[in-house]
């Protein structure tokens, strides 16, 4: 999520599958969660100004890759980004990027589990709160 002006945005984007969510991948060796999250943003999203403000949450699900079925356990967590960093998509992986009102993208994410994780990380930037504070 992001603040411009006295506004604030989600970051949703538009993964292989079609489907709008928010950036997730793969823990490397030594990495923590919060540590994989900002990466995977990063990489996926280009922008480098991240600050991981809470933990929302966890999903869990299965999914099928080349015939295999795959067990995934997602930390989502609410990151804040710069208001002025640009998009800039550079992975075969994501189709589109684009900043949402809170409301918008409560309408548009669209895995199973995401909205009232979404939802609370909306309730919580909106009030302000940090972590451990």
């Amino acid at each position: 999520m992001r603040k411009t002006g006295r506004k604030a945005e989600v970051l949703l984007i538009k993964d292989s599958y079609g489907r709008w969510t928010w950036a997730k991948g793969h823990i490397e060796r030594g990495e923590t969660p919060e540590e994989a999250a900002v990466r995977e943003i990063s990489e996926e999203t280009g922008l480098k100004e991240l600050k991981i403000l809470e933990e929302l949450g966890k999903q869990e699900y299965f999914f099928t890759l080349k015939g295999e079925k795959i067990f995934k356990t997602v930390h989502v967590f609410l990151v804040q980004a710069s208001g002025d960093e640009k998009l800039d998509i550079q992975t075969s992986e994501i189709q589109d990027g684009k900043w949402y009102g809170p409301e918008e993208a409560l309408e548009k994410i669209e895995y199973k589990d995401s909205a009232p994780l979404l939802e609370k990380g909306i309730e919580i930037f909106l009030k302000g709160k940090k972590k451990n504070g």
